[in-house]
């Protein structure tokens, strides 16, 4: 899917996303993420195994979403939701959590924070469709 200019922009302003995929039951899991793109994929660094890998190890759906810092025409907060699938590899979580740390924290910080951290996964989401409620729908 081609990645509109206004989506990639909202990225790199560095917003919280509520990553959610699907527990074993088909019920929701949702958390919190630092994200990214690499190309046109969306990307989040995880060190440690958590119920999202879990889930998308099983089932690859996935839905991020995030509010866009601005108000649409009618004083609403806009946001997107992005709908795709994922593939988990492995490694790589520090470097990417570090080129995420410096648009989320701040230029000079190190992170993470603690010696020799685990390789852990990178979350790679290939995007599927994108919704949005805002001034930029007609070109999400």
């Amino acid at each position: 899917m081609q990645i509109s200019p206004s989506l990639r922009t909202a990225i790199e302003a560095a917003p919280i996303a509520h990553v959610v995929t699907l527990g074993r039951d088909g019920t929701p899991q949702a958390s919190l993420a630092w994200i990214g793109f690499e190309g046109d994929e969306v990307v989040i660094g995880t060190l440690f195994d958590q119920p999202k890998l879990r889930n998308l190890r099983r089932d690859p759906r996935i839905l991020i979403s995030f509010e866009t810092g601005s108000l649409n025409a009618m004083g609403l907060d806009a946001y997107f939701v992005l709908h795709g699938r994922a593939r988990i590899t492995d490694g790589g979580a520090p470097e990417v959590l570090q080129r995420h740390a410096y648009r989320y924290i701040g230029p000079d910080v190190v992170y993470p924070n603690f010696p020799n951290p685990p390789a852990g996964w990178v979350i790679r989401m290939a995007i599927e469709r994108v919704t949005d409620h805002g001034p930029t729908a007609s070109e999400a």
